[in-house]
């Protein structure tokens, strides 16, 4: 009996992949011919696919299934992200990235809560934790919208680097608050600080290694014996990196944007793909970044409770509101402003105001805080889809429009 209810199960779970790859495939052709980005289209379409609506697709949130495809789906994309990255621009915008990615994530946790406070009277400590959830970016969201939209390096990069960076933050953020929400502990600011640096550099090192010996081995003119196999070996430095990272209590997202920043600037350690190889690698990993998109949206769509999320709809609204239009432009330019070597202009600091979507990273802290029955759980949970919604519909769509008119686009 155990058999046949594992089989009727791995049916089903065939079912809905089978649903998702189809459907994908259509909303992928959609977004090419209406021109907004596909993540926009995949999450419509798995609110619409959900138990919400006509209940094709019913995939819990707290099942290993749905993390396993949010957390390897967002590694994958974090890899491809890194891998555009280049050298030359990071050397540039450095000190922005680092201070946008720490203390920008305490201003804009800090501006959010405050709202929250006074907008749903709700216990300070409770507003602060549901700042520190939606505060940082999301790089499963803004990786593939600036694949498409190609905008100045310097102004891309920045924005990439900080999502991949800033997660951290915010989950180190998120569950000190939440330690003091619940009683188990004092925040302690010093602690918090050990705990970044500790994430930030193991996680740097796991991925700095990883993506040195996977270059090796698809690169290196005399130890590239896996040339052949560069998509497999990509694969599995991308788990390795996350796991390695998450095993040493590092950040495995760091890890694997890390381990794509190596990868993609191979020709800075002397290691170079034969051309043909190259592309072949390129194809596989902008095919299976796709395919990631795919899952993770469209699952993310199917499972928005909209009867938990009209409880807070008008106060939500009201927070996502200055989060988006004071929190994040505050943010800017109190990180971006002073950094002299950098020289951003007002409409390349005007672009990263826009450019702050929210996604899978908030959504797994709010399903965690609803697992733990953290305090305020419910409406932390029903804000963050808020603007996941809000951010995607209309920040993700309007992200081409914007740039053009701040004269940041590189035309083909």
């Amino acid at each position: 009996m155990g058999s046949s209810a594992a089989i009727e199960i791995a049916k089903h779970n065939l079912l809905v992949f089978g649903a998702i790859l189809f459907v994908g495939s259509i909303c992928g052709f959609l977004s090419q011919k209406i021109r907004v980005p596909d993540i926009v289209i995949f999450l419509l379409a798995g609110i619409v696919l959900g138990p919400e609506l006509s209940g094709v697709i019913d995939i819990k949130a707290d099942s290993v299934l749905n993390q396993i495809i949010l957390i390897f789906g967002s590694c994958y994309i974090l890899f491809d992200g890194g891998a555009s990255l280049r050298f030359k621009v990071l050397r540039e915008v450095w000190i922005t990235i680092l201070i946008i990615a720490t203390i920008g994530v305490l201003i804009t946790a800090g501006i959010t809560a405050a709202t929250a406070f006074y907008v749903f009277k709700i216990p300070f400590i409770v507003a602060l934790l549901l700042g520190a959830t939606i505060a940082s970016t999301d790089p499963a969201t803004l990786v593939p919208i600036f694949k498409r939209v190609r905008i100045r390096d310097r102004v891309s990069q920045t924005v990439m680097s900080e999502s991949a960076l800033n997660d951290a933050m915010g989950a180190i953020i998120t569950f000190a608050v939440l330690a003091v929400a619940m009683g188990t502990s004092e925040f302690s600011l010093q602690r918090s600080l050990i705990d970044l640096a500790k994430q930030s550099v193991l996680g740097i090192l796991a991925g700095g290694i990883l993506g040195y010996l996977a270059a090796m081995l698809i690169a290196h003119e005399k130890y590239a014996f896996l040339a052949e196999y560069a998509p497999v070996v990509t694969l599995m430095a991308v788990l390795g990196a996350y796991l390695g990272a998450d095993g040493l209590q590092a950040s495995g997202f760091m890890a694997v944007f890390v381990f794509g920043i190596v990868l993609g600037n191979k020709e800075s350690f002397g290691l170079k793909v034969e051309q043909g190889e190259d592309e072949k690698l390129d194809e596989y990993i902008l095919t299976t970044s796709f395919i990631m998109r795919m899952f993770i949206f469209i699952l993310l769509g199917t499972q928005v409770n909209f009867s938990l999320m009209n409880q807070y709809l008008a106060g939500g609204v009201v927070v996502i509101a200055v989060f988006m239009l004071i929190a994040r432009p505050v943010t800017v330019f109190l990180c971006a402003l002073p950094d002299r070597r950098a020289k951003w202009s007002m409409n390349e600091m005007l672009f990263m105001c826009w450019t702050r979507e929210t996604g899978v990273i908030p959504a797994a802290l709010a399903g965690l805080l609803v697992g733990m029955k953290a305090p305020g759980a419910e409406m932390i949970a029903s804000v963050t889809f808020i603007a996941i919604i809000l951010t995607i519909v209309i920040q993700a769509t309007t992200t081409e429009m914007l740039a053009r008119k701040l004269s940041l686009l590189i035309e083909p």
